[in-house]
Formats: structure tokens, C-alpha cells, sequence
């Protein structure tokens, strides 16, 4: 029987669930194994819903993508919470599944449900958008009998009122990195991308305290390792970054070990040699930059002006010199591609140094301008998996849909293979000059050494390559040498991916 609220001090039981994710390019399944983990992030979103639930709730988090719902998790809930992305849409309708059978409340939001509410009849009511602005009207509903079915906030909420998540909820050592939030928004508008829809174009932020004040939660409860800030371009509001957070994180890092941080920011942050010294100061070693495509065509078709009439491989270059890793993002399947862009592709990333490279095929997500166009031209062909690194595509592209998964897979095969791979990962090692080596060595590091060396460097099919690249940062760049294993071990888990793509 499903529950029926009643009042705030009321003692409710309630069951926080996260899908599984498939097995994906930034799941890295494959390498987590080596470092004794079992997800790659915790459910940033889930855990911060858990702080706005009424002080009086009973809460419990299943991660799926760490242990398997079980029916005394459905006896024990009163209500199911289920937050989720599209990418998590076919573990979300066999959990939902699950719940409505048991006969629970089902409250869903997160991005697969602002956009598929008629694909889950079974869901009881839906709190949409942002939790800062449509919690809070729920809950007060929920508990006093009167809950709406859909709930959607209006405007776009202060970040200020957002609090710390509760990360006790989650068995910490289950995760490799943990993960939070400084700002929501992009001042640029790709045509494919929907942040700007969703968050806005001027970015909203946290004060520094309150990151401050996660980042110690995360230390008390004994974190030592890296911390993904989430934020779709950390760098959207340099203003704020630049007096608040990142001097405010160089006095936090002081006598504290360990907790290295990663990020996403657009490619004009290699024109701030100021802001990159800060951000390296301050514990970032790694940004991921969408750099897309080689092709000012496809540039100018997208509306990524911020990347266009650069030399991204110098750009590159600047980012890896002061120190940061660079992760790249690719897109092939622009209108203004021609079958030349693969083998373009390809050549740029293999010069690039960019070891992690995420290639995807474009795709429509439904609230993006990209979307409206392809409705007008009668070119989608449904809804977009949310793995944009699986093969699949929502839209009609010029060239073909074979055509363009084919040469996709080309740019996959050349890539990854292992003689291509490893000789990126040197690129890389060569051109990268960290100022500061943030990584705090524990047994995880030394099992996935020894892991390393059984599976990849004596049954490995790149063996060869896997001692070649060992003794070459030995002798050239000993100090890397860290990097260098945890760049075989991803390289093993990009290959297991592609494998399934048939790559």
C-alpha cells in the first residue's frame, strides 16, 4: 500500500535509489577493479536531496552501481526517492518497476525525468528542475496529503540555500573520487549542449564557505583522494573563481594532505595564465575541455565560438605546460562533415597528447536548439540514449547513419589500439609539467600496481607496450610514474569498451 503522509515530525522511512549506469566510457568499470572501487562517483544529487528531507526522516541510499536493491530495502521504505539521468533509463524503469510492485510512494526527478515523465506512469508525483526550488513546495504538499503529481520550479533558485550533502550516507571507500558542486550555468550557448536551458547563461555560485565547509565534511569522514567539481565550466563566473573560491581552497590545502581536484572548463581558460596557476595552486590537476572538433565548420555549425580561429593543439599544449591534464571531448556527425573528418580527428587527438579522449556521435538531447532543428527538418529519430560515447545517434546525419557509425569506429579502433594509445600517453608524459604532485600513495595505488603488472604487463596482449611505456617514464619522467600506470590501466578499460562497440 503506498504511504500516505502526514505531518513533518512524522518518522518516514525513505529509500534514496540511484540506477546503474551501462557499461560506459566514463563508467570505467574496467578500471576500477585495479584500485579495489566499485563506482567511479557517488550520487552527488541523491545525497543533497537527502539533506532537504525533514530532520525527522529515516534515510537510506542504494547505489546500485554498488550493491543490488534488495526486497528488505523495499519492506523497510515507506517512500522511494529515485533521482536519475538518461543514460541510467533502463535500471531506472526496472527500479521503478520494483517499487510500484511493492506498492511504495514513487518520487522521481534529475534529468531523465524533467524530459520522459509519460514513459514512467508508475511514478507518483515527479519534483523536476532544480531541488532548491521544487522541494520545498513538494514536501510541504507531500506531508500535509495534498502532493501534486509534477512539480516544476520557476526561475532559476540561489545556490546559497544549497546544502552540504550527506555524504555519511554512502560507504566512502565504495567510490574512486568524490564529488561536488560550485556552480550551475554556462555563459556560452552550443547548439547541442543544454545547460544553458536548464541552469541558465550567467552562472549562479556557491559562497566559498559553503564549499569549505563540504570539503571538511569530506576530510572528517577520513576522504584523502580526488574530488570531481562537477560544475559544466567551472570557469563561466572567472570572477567568482578568481577572488572566492580558489584562494579560499589554497588556505583550506594548507597542512592538509591528499584530496587532489578535477573539473570541466571551457578552452579560453589556456588564455588565462593567471587563472591557471591559481587553479593548479588551489589542487586542480585535470580539466576536461570540450574541444569537439578539429573543423571550424563543424565549429561554427555548433556555435562554439569559443574554440573557433584557435590552434586548439596549442591551446592544449599551454594547458598541459602549466600543469593540467587535459580530457577531451570530440563530436563527429555535424552537418558540415565530410568523410575526411575521421581520419581529421583522429591525427588531432593522436598530436594532441589528450589520452583521455571521449569521441561521441552527435546527438539531439530534447531541450537543446540542436533538437528544434532536427524536429523542423524531420531528422530526429527519438530519444538520445545519454551515452554519447555508445555508438548510437537520435538525429538523421548528412552523410548517413552507417556511414557515420563506421567512421566513428575507425576513429575507435585507431585510438585506442594499443600501439596509438601509448604512444599518446608518452606525448602526454613529454609535454605535461606539473607543479605540484597532489596524489597521496595508499594500498589502493600499490594494488593496482601489482594488479597492473600481473594483468597488463605478463597476459596482456599489450605487454610489450605496457613495460615499453614503464621503462621509458623510468628513465625519462620518474616522477610521472604513477600517471603513467593509471594510463594503462584506462587504456585497458577504453579497449574493453570499444570491444563492445565493435571497435
Amino acid at each position: 500500500m503506498a504511504y500516505r503522509a502526514g505531518a513533518y515530525d512524522a518518522a518516514v522511512n525513505a529509500l534514496l535509489l540511484y540506477p546503474a549506469f551501462a557499461d560506459t566510457f566514463w563508467s570505467f568499470r574496467h578500471a576500477l577493479k585495479f584500485v579495489g572501487r566499485r563506482a567511479a562517483l557517488p550520487p552527488l544529487g541523491l545525497v543533497t536531496i537527502a539533506a532537504m528531507l525533514p530532520a525527522t526522516w529515516r534515510l537510506r541510499v542504494v547505489d546500485t552501481n554498488v550493491r543490488p536493491l534488495s526486497a528488505a530495502d523495499l519492506e523497510w521504505a515507506d517512500i522511494v526517492l529515485l533521482s536519475a539521468m538518461n543514460a541510467q533509463r533502463r535500471s531506472a524503469k526496472e527500479l521503478v518497476a520494483r517499487a510500484h510492485a511493492a506498492g511504495k510512494t514513487i518520487v522521481a526527478g534529475g534529468p531523465l525525468f524533467d524530459a520522459e515523465q509519460a514513459a514512467f506512469p508508475q511514478v507518483d508525483h515527479f519534483v523536476l528542475g532544480e531541488a532548491e526550488a521544487t522541494l520545498a513546495p513538494f514536501l510541504d504538499d507531500f506531508t500535509n496529503g495534498r502532493a501534486r503529481r509534477v512539480y516544476v520550479g520557476d526561475g532559476l533558485p540561489d545556490l546559497h540555500q544549497t546544502p552540504v550533502p550527506r555524504w555519511d550516507l554512502l560507504k566512502l571507500g565504495d567510490y574512486h573520487s568524490m564529488s561536488l558542486q560550485f556552480s550551475r550555468g554556462c555563459p556560452f550557448d552550443c547548439e547541442f549542449c543544454d545547460i544553458t536551458s536548464r541552469f541558465g547563461h550567467l552562472p549562479r555560485t556557491k559562497s566559498p564557505e559553503q564549499i569549505i565547509a563540504e570539503l571538511d565534511e569530506l576530510y572528517g569522514l577520513g576522504w584523502r583522494g580526488s574530488v570531481f567539481f562537477v560544475d559544466d565550466n567551472l570557469i563561466g563566473n572567472k570572477r567568482a573563481l578568481k577572488t572566492g573560491l580558489l584562494p579560499a581552497l589554497v588556505r583550506w590545502r594548507q597542512g592538509r594532505r591528499g584530496m587532489s581536484f578535477y573539473t570541466e572548463a571551457s578552452i579560453n581558460l589556456a588564455q588565462d595564465a593567471e587563472l591557471m596557476a591559481s587553479m593548479v595552486e588551489a589542487g586542480f590537476g585535470t580539466v576536461f575541455i570540450g574541444v569537439e572538433t578539429p573543423e571550424d565548420a563543424g565549429l561554427a555549425e555548433c556555435n562554439k565560438r569559443q574554440n573557433r580561429g584557435r590552434d586548439l593543439i596549442a591551446d592544449v599544449r599551454t594547458l598541459q605546460h602549466a600543469g593540467l591534464q587535459v580530457m577531451g571531448g570530440f563530436i563527429v556527425g555535424f552537418d558540415s562533415d565530410t568523410p575526411s573528418v575521421f581520419r581529421r580527428m583522429s591525427e588531432f587527438i593522436q598530436a594532441s597528447g589528450i589520452v583521455t579522449a571521449m569521441v561521441g556521435m552527435l546527438s539531439a538531447p530534447s531541450s537543446t536548439r540542436l533538437y528544434d532543428r532536427m524536429k523542423r527538418e524531420g531528422r530526429l529519430l527519438g530519444e538520445m540514449s545519454g551515452d554519447n560515447t555508445d555508438g548510437t545517434t537520435n538525429i538523421r546525419p548528412r552523410m548517413g547513419v552507417e556511414a557515420l557509425r563506421e567512421g566513428y569506429r575507425s576513429i575507435l579502433r585507431g585510438i585506442y589500439a594499443p600501439g596509438p594509445y601509448y604512444r599518446r600517453v608518452r606525448t602526454f608524459l613529454h609535454e605535461y609539467r606539473p607543479r605540484k604532485l597532489h596524489a597521496v600513495v595508499d594500498w589502493h595505488h600499490i594494488w593496482a600496481l601489482l594488479y597492473s603488472i600481473v594483468r597488463l604487463g605478463v597476459i596482456g596482449r599489450e605487454r610489450f607496450h605496457y613495460w615499453g611505456l614503464i621503462g621509458w617514464t623510468l628513465v625519462r619522467r620518474p616522477k610521472l610514474i604513477h600517471a603513467a600506470v593509471t594510463f594503462a590501466i584506462y587504456g585497458h578499460h577504453f579497449r574493453r569498451v570499444c570491444k563492445g562497440l565493435g571497435a
